[in-house]
């Protein structure tokens, strides 16, 4: 008797992304034995067609910012990866070849982070495209990186420059000019997990997390963790010489900038003093760093400075699922 149509697509595309402990996709769940002493960490993201991703995106690019969204929020903790689950939903009038391309993102991405599928579900659906993923990760116990922790005085450091992802969105969108080098639109459709510098901020940073939904709103998440307010330098915030141009173009993007999100950097904390050392990490792992602020006693908000130390009124202050 021939497999059902489904058992049949997954043995095409999904079953050469299967790591051993998958086994084979045979059965109802897959077999993981961690790391001798090592902590498990799991996290899991979503992304729906029109909401995380352009419908016309490349099919390859959508399988492999799933799987570095989730990347990042490991790099958040200073995990490395060791697996991920993954569910999708297809329309029933999906192309194939689509369902190829993705898989080849993934394929390429598994091969670059070192990790395999261990198992999921596949449902067709009216539509539109649905994706969620599970990631596992592990990391030496009592050595997570926690929101939580922040005190008066530590500096903030963000990972490699910020609001690539919101003006490449937009330039995708036809709604900004530029970026003729396609920089911007890569940097949204590519994420950069942080995998290696999460890893080496081990036993420096105070705290930590990945900024996906907008700078502002996510040093926001710190404070309330840590009970703190903050004070963010608007013109400390890194940019890409393609970002710098479109806001030295029109000053108002700053704003979309500091709260647009799909940065998926890594917004830390460090004490005041420890300057030398996060930067000699940071090298060590190939990721440059910056330092935006500082933690203060107050109101657990954030106040940002314009470029003339006035307070900058934003419009908003990031990205809501709701």
């Amino acid at each position: 008797m021939a497999a059902p149509a489904e058992f049949a697509l997954i043995a095409r595309h999904f079953l050469p992304l299967a790591g051993p402990e998958a086994l084979g996709l045979a059965d109802d769940a897959a077999l993981l034995d961690p790391p001798p002493g090592r902590q498990l960490v799991l996290a899991a993201d979503a992304m729906v067609a029109g909401v995380h991703f352009l419908p016309d995106d490349p099919p390859e690019t959508i399988g492999r910012k799933l799987l570095r969204v989730n990347l990042s929020d490991l790099a958040a903790m200073g995990a490395a990866p060791l697996g991920y689950l993954m569910t999708t939903a297809f329309p029933r009038d999906l192309p194939e070849a689509w369902i190829a391309g993705f898989v080849a993102g993934l394929a390429a991405d598994q091969r670059e982070y070192g990790l395999a599928v261990l198992g999921g579900d596949t449902v067709a659906i009216p539509g539109p495209i649905s994706l969620s993923l599970t990631i596992l990760g592990t990391v030496a116990p009592g050595a997570a990186l926690r929101r939580q922790g922040a005190r008066a005085g530590d500096d903030i450091w963000v990972s490699g420059t910020i609001g690539d992802g919101a003006l490449g969105l937009r330039v995708l969108q036809g709604r900004l000019p530029g970026d003729a080098a396609g920089h911007l639109a890569d940097r949204y459709r590519l994420p950069r997990p942080r995998l290696a510098l999460g890893a080496a901020l081990a036993g420096v940073a105070l705290a930590a997390m990945d900024v996906s939904d907008g700078l502002v709103q996510d040093l926001g998440h710190l404070c309330r963790a840590g009970g703190v307010g903050a004070r963010l330098e608007a013109t400390a915030v890194p940019l890409s010489p393609a970002a710098r141009a479109l806001v030295m173009a029109d000053p108002a993007l700053l704003a979309l900038v500091l709260t647009g999100g799909d940065d998926y950097e890594l917004l830390f904390v460090a004490p005041p003093g420890a300057a030398a050392m996060v930067e000699a990490r940071a090298a060590a792992a190939g990721t440059p760093v910056t330092r935006i602020g500082e933690f203060v006693e107050g109101p657990e908000e954030v106040l940002v400075q314009g470029p003339d130390g006035a307070p900058l009124a934003l419009p908003a202050g990031g990205w809501s699922h709701f």
